[in-house]
């Protein structure tokens, strides 16, 4: 029987491995540029971040419940605001707000980031470090917390990435932008799309992108 299992494993490996392979090539042609994005793609094992019984559909380009009326992003959603957060510059000290369950955290550990990243729910933020753990990406400073006031007292950050939407662009987060640094998140209740802001000696620039569908940014913590 162990062998049996042994087998069937190492078989899955090898499926998972292709079909990240293909995943990655869609991301391509779907326009992503940035190596390191795809680069961090093809090394992130996507299976190990969703539940067992969805892991066939681990490297499909769709959003994948993760419990707790929670989601994990598709595949070219994550890969496109790691691409606009990056563009033209190290990736530095980033800020993650919603955690979920750590594939967009294991991502942009793989392009060389610095990581700190914010879960309002302790259960996901636990089931989170268990999956960086599977995924030997142990280096995240992960916190329990309210996403809506960032991470003060690691400020300021290059980078700041949103996975909730928010109904409006939190003051705390933009408080704590390096100058020159980027913010991508979805803003939006029935409606959303994503807003990229950055930070000159000019003042902030703001700019809105793409529609989307995120899960909302909720107040506190659990």
């Amino acid at each position: 029987m162990a062998s049996s299992v042994t087998q069937d494993s190492q078989a899955y490996g090898m499926l998972s491995d292709r079909t990240r392979k293909r995943m990655v090539e869609r991301l391509r042609q779907a326009g992503v540029q940035d190596e390191r994005v795809l680069n961090a793609m093809s090394e992130v094992p996507r299976h190990l971040f969703v539940d067992q019984a969805l892991a066939t559909r681990a490297y499909d380009d769709v959003s994948l419940p993760i419990g707790h009326g929670q989601t994990i992003s598709q595949p070219h959603t994550v890969a496109r605001m790691t691409e606009i957060l990056l563009a033209g510059r190290k990736p530095g000290k980033i800020l993650e707000i919603g955690t979920g369950c750590g594939y967009q955290t294991a991502v942009l550990l793989k392009t060389g980031a610095e990581v700190y990243s914010i879960e309002r729910l302790g259960i996901l933020l636990d089931k989170a470090r268990r999956n960086l753990r599977a995924a030997k990406l142990v280096h995240a400073r992960l916190v329990h917390g309210d996403g809506h006031f960032g991470l003060a007292e690691a400020a300021p950050f290059e980078g700041i990435i949103m996975t909730a939407a928010a109904r409006n662009i939190p003051e705390a987060l933009v408080e704590q932008m390096a100058e020159g640094g980027r913010l991508i998140m979805p803003v939006g209740e029935t409606e959303q799309h994503l807003w990229l802001l950055e930070k000159t000696a000019q003042g902030l620039q703001k700019t809105r992108l793409d529609p989307v569908k995120f899960v909302p940014l909720l107040p506190g913590r659990n």
